[in-house]
């Protein structure tokens, strides 16, 4: 058997009459119904099943609908309720509505006025999940400037997320520690047709091997000790939009194969229950590990492999995109420390320009990040050798010479001279923003997006 989740819809009411009628009339909305004969089992329910939308009587033996709302709200604060009250307790009903009641109708109540009153409160939890559903897109897109750089390099993978952003084919990501594998991820799914719906990122490496199933796929209420309620797992919570499983080589064999039978049959069973759920998600896998070589060692599935494999995207480590270091720079100065002129010295320009960056743009970050934080900015404004970490500050001389380096990587040709051992940051900008411009034939505001600046930002250093 396979369920289909729909809006779920609560009533409430000690009269049996009442209760099948609202039910019809839900039905008719397509909600999915459930009915409770009093306040104390309604909330019973709510411990395995969080209902969207809630009518309940206002006069209830035991538990009043007064008693019972602030409970409903205190265990599922998204949910809608709304009153039904007799024409002589219109002023408790008012009083409902101040504790946070959507509305209320009064008994005898007309089949049509019903319908409208739950019309608009369907309208209202379609509205707050949209309204929170833009806010981690604005968030996200926040995230996405992010990925900055003019080199061929990032601009290839940048192409690449263009024409996958719409698309339902999986993508496997593969490419070192801290290259922004996940910013990738969120690229493709919040500039596409997938914006408005969910985007779930799983960390496999961090997952309980002996919970990760219940994680991932949900369990039943009672399906192991600590279960006392159902709840829907990350696919679950996925459906409709995509599921990131960052590091997917760190699963088990066993979870391997469940993962692959959810990949093809396109439905879950949650822990502790006989029923399968559908699910209909992008999957989005991440890896720093090479799969090809596991499978053949045995430590990874092949058919798993190939699932997942239909289009790989590589993100190239920052050693091998110098050029994009200035941009990147820059980006962190301003995420760091917004309205402040802070720059790099020579010194510290050459130091971070010939240290090799094992932990790729994170370490990047993290070392403009911990600058800012303990360099001296209070007498200087600008960032010195002693500003940076030891690991940085040891490392000059482990790398290729950065006049060999930056410019190493296929673009259309600037003419450039050759770097002085006392080239300083302004100057790679200066030479950074050159060779953009060319790239894109002057075009400011595209000029802007690959530098990862704003267009005043650009016309400033212009």
């Amino acid at each position: 058997m396979t369920v289909q989740a729909d809006l779920r819809f609560l009533i409430v009411d000690d009269h049996h009459s009442i209760r099948k009628l609202c039910a019809t009339v839900g039905s008719s909305l397509g909600f999915a119904c459930k009915e409770a004969e009093s306040a104390e089992a309604a909330l019973a329910t709510l411990e395995g099943d969080s209902p969207d939308i809630v009518l309940a009587d206002l006069m209830m033996p035991r538990m009043s609908g007064l008693e019972f709302l602030p409970r409903v709200k205190q265990l599922v604060p998204r949910c809608e309720i709304a009153i039904m009250t007799g024409h002589g307790s219109i002023e408790t009903a008012v009083q409902a509505m101040k504790l946070g009641a959507y509305d209320y109708i009064t008994k005898p109540f007309r089949v049509e006025e019903l319908k409208l009153l739950l019309q608009r409160m369907e309208e209202k939890v379609k509205l707050v999940a949209e309204n929170q559903f833009l806010r981690e897109r604005v968030s996200a897109e926040m995230d996405l400037n992010g990925i900055v750089g003019s080199s061929a390099k990032i601009q290839d993978v940048l192409r690449m997320v263009a024409r996958l952003k719409d698309t339902h084919t999986p993508v496997l990501i593969s490419g070192e520690s801290g290259t922004g594998k996940e910013l990738v991820a969120r690229a493709i799914h919040y500039r596409g047709s997938f914006a408005k719906r969910p985007f779930v990122a799983v960390d496999c490496g961090s997952l309980v091997p002996t919970l990760i199933e219940s994680e991932l796929f949900g369990y039943e209420k009672g399906a192991f000790t600590g279960a006392l309620k159902s709840k829907e797992g990350l696919f679950q919570s996925a459906h409709g939009g995509t599921i990131f499983l960052d590091e997917i080589g760190e699963l088990s064999m066993e979870m391997q194969a469940k993962l692959l039978r959810v990949l093809q049959e396109k439905e879950v069973r949650p822990v502790g229950s006989n029923q399968k759920v559908k699910v209909d998600v992008r999957v989005i896998a991440a890896t720093n590990r090479d799969l090809e070589t596991a499978y053949k060692e045995g430590t990874f599935r092949k058919d798993l492999y190939f699932r997942l494999n239909v289009v790989t995207l590589h993100l190239p480590p920052l050693r091998e995109r110098k050029l994009d270091i200035p941009p990147l720079v820059h980006y962190f100065l301003d995420k760091f420390a917004p309205g402040k002129m802070i720059s790099i010295s020579a010194a510290a320009t050459r130091c971070m320009m010939q240290y090799a960056w094992p932990g790729n743009v994170r370490e990047l970050e993290n070392c403009i990040e911990r600058a800012v934080a303990l360099g001296s900015h209070e007498t200087s404004d600008v960032i010195d050798v002693n500003d940076l970490p030891a690991a940085v500050r040891m490392g000059m001389g482990n790398d290729l010479s950065p006049a060999t380096e930056i410019f190493e990587e296929e673009a259309v040709p600037v003419p450039v001279s050759p770097l002085a051992p006392d080239t300083d940051l302004e100057e790679l900008e200066r030479l950074t923003i050159q060779r953009v411009f060319q790239q894109v034939h002057g075009d400011k505001t595209l000029a802007g997006k690959m530098l990862g600046i704003s267009r005043a930002t650009l016309y400033r250093k212009l």
